[in-house]
């Protein structure tokens, strides 16, 4: 495996700026997705249903079939279910390419991928230390906090507590 695929080098190129659709796996559905699948189904090689591609967004619903609603009092809104099977689909499928991919160049470049895994984790070590000592510093600031916090409640004079119901132990 001496040069890398155009479909590769393809994933790795910047595209347009990004729109503010729906998007389903993180992929824009009305631009992309219906797009693609109304080409797969056009060439045979997918049969999604006219509906789902026509209405590819549905009112989400609860199993007595009413109108699902959010906790902000908007309807729920869910995509068409076979195309997001397709989605699922193309994901698993997307996910899968990589995996060969990476093996093929494990499999011909093996020394200079070990040198690029061997690189990349030393270079993320200074990475790694940092942010554990920063992270410890801020664990013991938010101890110190609470602990401040506590100590204030109990010298306000607020004696007023919440009793705690203890569980009755049951026989096995």
């Amino acid at each position: 495996m001496e040069k890398t695929p155009k479909y590769i080098k393809n994933l790795l190129m910047p595209t347009s700026k990004t729109t503010a659709e729906r998007k389903v796996w993180s992929m824009p559905l009305e631009s992309v997705i219906v797009p693609f699948l109304m080409a797969t189904n056009t060439m045979g090689d997918t049969a999604i249903p006219y509906d789902a591609l026509g209405a590819p967004l549905r009112l989400a619903r609860d199993k007595d079939n009413s109108i699902r609603f959010g906790a902000n009092g908007k309807p729920s809104i869910r995509v068409a279910k076979p195309i997001s099977d397709a989605v699922t689909l193309m994901r698993e499928n997307f996910v899968a390419t990589l995996k060969d991919y990476t093996q093929n160049v494990k499999d011909s470049k093996p020394d200079d991928y070990a040198l690029m895994v061997e690189s990349a984790t030393i270079s993320a070590q200074p990475i790694k230390e940092q942010d554990t000592a920063d992270l410890d510093k801020a664990i013991q600031l938010r101890i110190a906090e609470s602990i401040n916090e506590a100590e204030k409640t109990l010298n306000s004079g607020d004696t007023e507590t919440t009793p705690v119901n203890e569980r009755e132990l049951q026989p096995a």
